[in-house]
């Protein structure tokens, strides 16, 4: 049983948006940023100067280092799971950037690392779009019955910034995909806000933006969910738009319809075409990246019970494999949960 500590020492591994994670550690009382590291060592030296901690040389020194107590981890994708079993091996409590994992055997290995050591340490994922102050009002709004019974949930995850998917590391993934990659923003809201899991998916997909790019999956992938409440989800993952980094939400219940988009979120409670509609002034982007870290690190020093908070990102990366696999089949799937 790990000791429990008033300030928690941590590492951050990959300084792309890592950088923001280790920002955010640096300003926080309750942790102690200590060690750094990139595969860009000039970054690296870069970040140790402003933020005054250490650089690692390798993944394994911050492993082997007995003072880390959180490991946050912003690495490329297919490294996620490694360094995850790594760092719950050693008892270390992680917090990563989606996805935990790209394929059905790495999230069982994942999982079965986790149920050996969820009694020591603590394992989060930064699905960021829950710290919006209108998704917290939202979920709080669903939950008391104000939309009534919730029958559809639309959700568009439209990326607007081609170039990196054409260009930079993401095309190099042999397990990459645009649900993954973007759309489990939107599956974690549906799940979260709601408060159901779907049982089955179908979905469909195309290759069009990326045509004769260096890029090998489909940048279209629009995936049809049923529950067992009846209430059906849809949710686009569009890596190609010619629009800006946005993401749309429908929700449609039985007393009121939340619809957030270009316009802005807000609320109908009638059919009337002369009846306006009730806008909601709350943000709905996190202040920064970082905002999911302090309620983690507070979780660890108090030592929460995380372990339904941890299962939902199993779930969300179980809903993303069968999506995925429903793509392959050409078929509705039941949706298996690890």
């Amino acid at each position: 049983m790990k000791v429990r500590k008033d300030i928690i020492n941590v590492a951050v591994v990959g300084l792309g948006v890592g950088e923001q994670h280790a920002i955010t550690y640096s300003k926080l009382e309750k942790s102690r940023l200590c060690l750094i590291h990139d595969l860009n060592i000039q970054k690296s030296i870069n970040i140790s100067k402003k933020l005054g901690c250490k650089i690692a040389d390798n993944f394994d020194q911050i492993i082997e280092d007995s003072d880390i107590d959180l490991i946050s981890i912003a690495s490329f994708d297919d490294v996620h799971y490694s360094q995850i079993i790594s760092g719950l091996e050693a008892e270390k409590h992680i917090f990563v950037e989606k996805p935990l994992c790209e394929t059905k055997r790495e999230l069982k290995l994942v999982k079965q690392t986790w149920d050996k050591q969820k009694s020591n340490v603590k394992l989060s994922s930064n699905l960021i779009l829950r710290a919006a102050p209108i998704y917290i009002w939202l979920k709080e709004k669903i939950a008391s019955g104000f939309f009534g019974d919730i029958y559809s949930f639309d959700g568009d995850y439209l990326y607007g910034r081609l170039h990196k998917i054409t260009h930079g590391w993401r095309k190099n993934l042999p397990n990459y995909s645009a649900i993954k990659g973007g759309g489990i923003h939107l599956i974690d809201l549906m799940i979260w806000l709601t408060g159901q899991k779907p049982i089955s998916v179908s979905t469909v997909g195309s290759k069009i933006c990326t045509m004769g790019s260096d890029f090998k999956h489909d940048d279209f992938m629009a995936s049809t969910y049923k529950f067992d409440s009846g209430m059906i989800g849809r949710i686009t993952a569009n890596l190609g738009c010619i629009h800006r980094h946005h993401h749309i939400m429908r929700i449609f219940g039985t007393k009121a319809t939340f619809i957030y988009d270009d316009a802005g979120p807000r609320v109908h409670f009638t059919t009337d075409p002369n009846m306006s509609t009730s806008s909601i002034s709350l943000d709905t982007l996190p202040r920064k990246k970082g905002d999911l870290i302090q309620p983690f690190v507070e979780s660890i020093i108090k030592d929460d019970d995380l372990e339904e908070h941890t299962q939902t990102f199993f779930d969300e990366i179980s809903i993303c494999l069968s999506s995925e696999e429903a793509l392959k089949q050409k078929s509705e799937l039941e949706i298996m949960y690890i």
